[in-house]
This record gives C-alpha cells, structure tokens and sequence, in this order.
C-alpha cells in the first residue's frame, strides 16, 4: 500500500502531532467560521481580516480564504496548473503512487514482509477531464458542510501490495491489547477533541476469509470487528474498506481473478455483519488500478452492491471506486463515471451509492512527497463537482493528505475549502492516515 507523511497536513498523524493537529484545526477553523475565512469575495458581507500569519488569498470568484503566509501563496487571481502531491512515511511501511505520464513505485515493509510494486498510470488534462458534461455551469449552494469528516486507521491492510497479494501474517491491528498502538485512543481523541466523525478501517482480503471462495476467518475477523464496534460505540461512521486493488494475488477479479460471485460472497457475508447499523459505510475496493475493462469492474461493483442489499443492508452506504487508482482527476476521461453511474441497487435506484475518490497534492499524486505543487480544483475537484451536480451524484473523497509544509497546508487547505463550499456533491473527506503508522497520542 502506501506510506504517511501525507496525514500530517490532515492533522491524524501523530509524527510531530501537535502542529500538524494545530495545522488541521486552522484550517478545519477556517471552514467553520466564514466570518474569518473569507474576503473580497462575491456576495461576502462579512470580515476580510485575516489573523495574525494568515493572509487573505484568492481561490476563486465566489471565495478568498485566509492562509498561511509564505513565499509561494499569492493573493493574485491566478490557477496553478502544476501536478499534485502529497507524502506519507512510517517506520513500518513505505510507498509511492503515481498518477501521471511517470512511473511511480511503492514499497512497504512490515517486521514480517516487503512488498514492492511499481504502478504507472496516463495523467488526462482538466479540459478533457471537464468533458462530457451536457448541463450548463452551476453554483453550489450556500453554507455548505461536509457530513462526514475524519482519518484512515490503518494496519489491518499491512502487508498488502497494490497488486492485491496479502499476507494476512504482516497485518498490524492497530489494537494495544495485541501487539499494535492504540488506535482505539486515536480514535477516542479525534472524535472528542478534533471532532471527527468518520474513520475508514482498511483491511487486506486475505486477512478477513479463509481462501477466495473462503468463509470469514472467525478470529482474524473478531479482531478487525473489534475495531470497527469501537468506532461505532463512539457513535462514528465506519468505513470497512477492502483494500485489495481490485486483485487477488495479482489477478483482477471479474477479468481473469476471482468471479464475481467470489466477490459478491466476499461482500455478502461482511454486510450481513453490519446489516442493522446504518453507521457503516461500505469501501467496495480500495484504489482499483490497470484494469483493462471499466465495463467489466462496474459490473463486479454491481455484484458486491447487489450482495449488500441482498444481505439485509439496505439504508448504508455504498463507495464505488473507479480505475486509475480512484484518481478523482481521470474519474471522468478514463469511463468510471459513465460505467459506474449505472450500477443500481436491486429496485434500480441509485440511493446510498456514492463514488469514491481520492487525491494527493504533490507532483505525482504518490501522497509520499514532503512538498505539494497544487489545489486539485482546477485538474480535478472542479470538474468532478460539475459532473456530479449535472447527474444528481455524490463522491466521497476517502484519501488524500500533504507533508508538514506550508505549501501543503495552503493547498490542501484550498482542497477541502473547495470541496466543502461544494458539499452537495463532496460529502465528506477522509485523510491518509493515523491506525498503525502513528505513535500513540
């Protein structure tokens, strides 16, 4: 999977936690009180004094938002066209993704494995990103927020690569009971003193079943199920992501991996577990990547939607992710949008299926570099966020994060801005990541 320096501009991480977790609340401030966060903006009545340090910049016609000063934050009316990035790095993992023209490579390592894997992807401009849409410009409403906010915690997905082979022995629950840090208290801490709402629990498919066609391992899944009780007692949303890469062991499922009747049992038995508690949302797959047909994994969606439903889940939340490692920015030109718009639930309406994104802000979309070049308006949130209003869609951004830098605090600080002045379609956020890669507050 990845590393984390990318969750200290999140403020989860707790790798020099008390200014990244400051950085986090500036800006989750800035969002909250309007009367602060923005100037010289159209329609704005309210104050355009910045304090002390921050310094009024302009995003957009509609919102100028106070940032950190420095040298590479400008108030001028100008959109950076550069790539994005971000950083994430621990001590018991490492890696790189890369959406662009480059080649990107990413590498854990746990006390018991290591696992490298190298991903190159196509970067597609924001104008052709932008195509596709048929309805005029629209406006998002007023006073938007986001429902759901929080952090990845991760560890149970420790020890699988991105090309879906997990070896459920380097899983590292983050749980203090067993071997791990605790999660659990991270969780308690983000929710009470951060007010985070939501934490997405990823978790590798070979930890959870006993082989592909494999009922749930009963003490492997005891151990994950306490985590996710522990969100839910905190009265959080749970996200139970499988993290897989749409692969078994190196094979797509649906195209030439497993069925997609193994999926959907994969699935039928997890949502069975949670059926009752409409705090849970359910991670289809984590960043599906190179898969060759985008038709042919919509309908393996499809089958994991229709096992959820069919397993009594009626009223949760389903995330549907696309190709190109759920780029937010290719979601459009790569076909995911048009493919997955047509996954339905079993009475064909499209209630509770929100398509999942993510998005890193340095150059090359890895979340691995201590500096971050660009917003993702422009490239990727602005598009996306017209796409979905003209469909009556939503998204759910559940990765993205920057390094400890003031470039990544002012751009990812822009980011969510963006996304929650846009929140009728940007329902929530979630960051890379705290779990197993942190030490204990």
């Amino acid at each position: 999977m990845k590393q984390t320096l990318a969750l200290v501009s999140l403020a989860v991480t707790f790798v020099s936690q008390a200014n990244a977790i400051a950085q986090w609340q500036q800006c989750a401030d800035v969002l909250a009180v309007p009367t602060v966060a923005y100037s010289s903006s159209i329609g704005w009545t309210g104050s355009g004094t910045c304090d002390v340090g921050l310094q009024c910049v302009y995003l957009n016609d509609w919102y100028s938002q106070c940032l950190v000063a420095t040298s590479t934050s400008s108030a001028t009316r100008s959109t950076s066209t550069s790539s994005s990035v971000s950083t994430r790095s621990t001590s018991t993992s490492t890696s790189t993704r890369s959406i662009s023209t480059s080649t990107s490579t990413s590498t854990r390592t746990t006390s018991t494995s290591a696992i490298t894997s190298t991903r190159t992807s196509t970067r597609t401009s924001s104008t052709s990103t932008a195509s596709g849409t048929a309805c005029p410009s629209s406006t998002p409403p007023a006073g938007q927020k986001f429902k759901y906010i929080g952090v990845n915690m991760a560890g149970y997905d420790f020890g699988c690569g991105a090309d879906g082979t997990c070896n459920p022995t380097g899983a590292f629950p983050p749980l203090a009971k067993y071997y791990g840090p605790d999660g659990i208290g991270q969780m308690t801490h983000f929710f009470q003193d951060d007010k985070f709402n939501t934490f997405r629990v990823p978790v590798g498919w070979q930890y959870l079943t006993n082989g592909v066609l494999g009922d749930l391992d009963a003490t492997n899944f005891a151990k994950y199920d306490e985590f996710i009780q522990a969100c839910l007692g905190l009265g959080a949303y749970c996200i139970v992501d499988v993290h897989n890469y749409a692969r078994w062991n190196g094979k797509i499922i649906g195209q030439g991996g497993p069925t997609n009747e193994q999926f959907a049992y994969l699935w039928g038995q997890i949502a069975a577990k949670y059926a009752s508690n409409d705090h849970i949302i359910f991670g289809i797959m984590n960043e599906p990547h190179d898969v060759p047909d985008i038709n042919a994994w919509a309908a393996s969606v499809q089958a994991a939607v229709t096992a959820i439903r069919k397993a009594g889940a009626m009223k949760q939340i389903c995330l549907l992710p696309g190709n190109n490692w759920t780029s937010a920015e290719t979601f459009i030109s790569n076909g995911s949008a048009e493919a997955l718009a047509k996954v339905t639930n079993p009475d064909g309406s499209t209630t509770g299926l929100v398509f999942d994104v993510h998005k890193y802000l340095d150059y090359d979309n890895s979340g691995t570099n201590t500096e971050c070049v660009r917003n993702n308006i422009d490239n990727a949130f602005g598009p996306l966020a017209q796409w979905l209003r003209c469909r009556g869609r939503q998204a759910f951004n559940s990765e993205t994060g920057g390094g400890n830098t003031a470039s990544c605090v002012n751009y990812f600080c822009q980011q969510v801005a963006f996304e929650q002045a846009n929140a009728d379609v940007f329902i929530g956020i979630t960051g890379w990541a705290a779990g197993s890669f942190a030490v204990d507050p």
